[in-house]
């Protein structure tokens, strides 16, 4: 296992004890703080919350029990940074397919793929498990908070699109909304694991929401109107 920081070997010294790569120390410091970040979140994918700890997050990593200390100073600050790490991952991995939805139903669709692709890869395990410690630990749960905004914020850049020029544009407040979508695929996700086909049955419902849509968007202009007078009064009868 891998210490540090580490003392300096002549070999990697220049003239006046300087070392020769004056960057080899931030690059071994970079490098243990990803391994952390790794481990961290593949602890959580097998282990769980309530067996996540220094000892196991660091064997995961490979480096020695103290680097979780030296590098963030808690196993919460260091599950909270792994959570934010998680999710730019994640995010960007979908950015370009995000950008390119031109509908809600687009929207719809994507989720249920990225859903798939999200479970097989482990993510929907990693995402519980944060969930049920940020319950109790407030530092984790403002992390676990901080990285489902990062989905929250690409949601609601889409939904501004996509709804401008339909019979919903105006009505809705678009980051409302990019909120409500997230809760209910992070719920989808974690129901997912009781009861996998009625997580399935939620996605068709969504779905049939967004063919709705849809055909709101193919009304003509007076319907459209009528449309627009009922939103922006729910509670007449």
């Amino acid at each position: 296992m891998s210490e540090e920081p580490e003392s300096r070997s002549a070999a990697t010294r220049g003239k006046g004890g300087r070392s020769d790569d004056s960057r080899s120390g931030a690059g071994r410091s970079r490098d243990t703080r990803a391994k952390l970040l790794e481990g961290a979140l593949r602890t959580l994918t097998e282990q769980g919350i309530a067996r996540t700890s220094a000892r196991t997050i660091a064997a995961a990593a490979g480096v020695n029990q103290g680097l979780v200390f030296y590098h963030f100073g808690s196993v919460d600050e260091l599950l909270g940074a792994a959570c934010h790490h998680g999710a730019e991952q994640r995010v960007s991995r979908y950015r370009s397919r995000l950008a390119a939805v031109t509908s809600l139903a687009e929207l719809l669709r994507f989720g249920r793929e990225m859903h798939a692709e999200e479970r097989d890869a482990g993510q929907v395990a990693v995402l519980g498990q944060l969930l049920a410690g940020a319950q109790t630990q407030p530092r984790l749960a403002a992390a676990a908070r901080r990285g489902l905004q990062l989905w929250i914020d690409e949601i609601e850049k889409v939904l501004e699109r996509v709804l401008a020029g339909t019979p919903l544009a105006g009505l809705t407040d678009s980051a409302g909304l990019a909120r409500a979508v997230a809760a209910s695929f992070v719920g989808l996700e974690l129901y997912e694991g009781v009861d996998r086909e009625g997580a399935g049955h939620a996605l068709d419902a969504l779905e049939q929401l967004a063919v709705l849509a849809s055909v709101l968007d193919e009304l003509g202009p007076l319907a459209q109107r009528a449309v627009r007078r009922r939103l922006r009064n729910p509670g007449r009868n």
